[in-house]
């Protein structure tokens, strides 16, 4: 059975990408940021530097919440072995691929702790054109339901997909099933490699309850105070 949802402090609902080469360069954006943000997601770029650890150590020590991005995807026995060892570490969230569920079931099922599981539908850098291409019939609003639906099935916390089709997974899957939605672009399409994104207030509003932004923040001029100015429109969308 999926677990509630994590219970969100307003300024916790922004996850910043921490999408950087190493751990000195993610040391000066946390130490840039101070209290502004309180949630950052590490993903595969930082793996590769082989201080992943390190940094979400250094997360966890400094009162923040970690989102582990990997999203595991490989035979149920392979991810629910990793799903338990990362569950020693202090996460909040981790991604694993939602196209298998047994995979996913295992997955639940070997996270005893009180991480929350996000299944990935659909990445926001593919559209139609794309899932056609790869032999999957359906628009992805469609497809991402379907997944959302058989993630709840199989007792995953929640979902990653784009706001875009935050409405419809809340209409299918109801309350109390996590959705965190990335590829936010506050000033709309940015010509980037992101194909379904929506802004902030519209993710909230059709059901998000959290929100993943890297480059609308870190191109910034100011990136801080793009942080700080995001997390008001969170509270203005939330009511708070």
């Amino acid at each position: 059975m999926s677990r509630p949802p994590l219970p969100l402090a307003p300024e916790e609902r922004l996850i910043f990408a921490l999408d950087v080469p190493g751990r000195a360069e993610a040391l000066e954006w946390i130490d840039r940021f101070g209290d502004s943000v309180r949630f950052y997601k590490i993903g595969m770029e930082l793996l590769a530097s082989g201080e992943y650890f390190q940094v979400l150590d250094t997360l966890a020590n400094r009162g923040k919440r970690v989102f582990v991005d990997l999203k595991f995807f490989d035979i149920p026995a392979t991810v629910a072995g990793v799903i338990r060892g990362l569950g020693r570490w202090p996460v909040s969230y981790c991604t694993i691929h939602g196209w298998h569920p047994a995979m996913m079931q295992a997955a639940a099922e070997a996270n005893t702790g009180d991480m929350r599981l996000l299944a990935v539908t659909v990445l926001t850098s593919m559209d139609g054109n794309d899932l056609r291409s790869m032999g999957i019939s359906g628009e992805p609003e469609k497809i991402v339901v379907e997944r959302a639906l058989a993630a709840q099935a199989a007792g995953i916390d929640g979902v990653i997909a784009s706001g875009l089709e935050a409405a419809p997974i809340r209409a299918a899957t109801g309350p109390g099933f996590s959705i965190v939605c990335p590829g936010i672009r506050p000033g709309g399409p940015a010509g980037d490699d992101q194909k379904r994104s929506v802004g902030v207030a519209q993710a909230f509003r059709d059901g998000a309850d959290a929100i993943v932004v890297g480059r609308p923040i870190r191109q910034a001029p100011d990136p801080a105070a793009a942080a700080a100015a995001m997390q008001r429109e969170i509270a203005q969308a939330l009511g708070v």
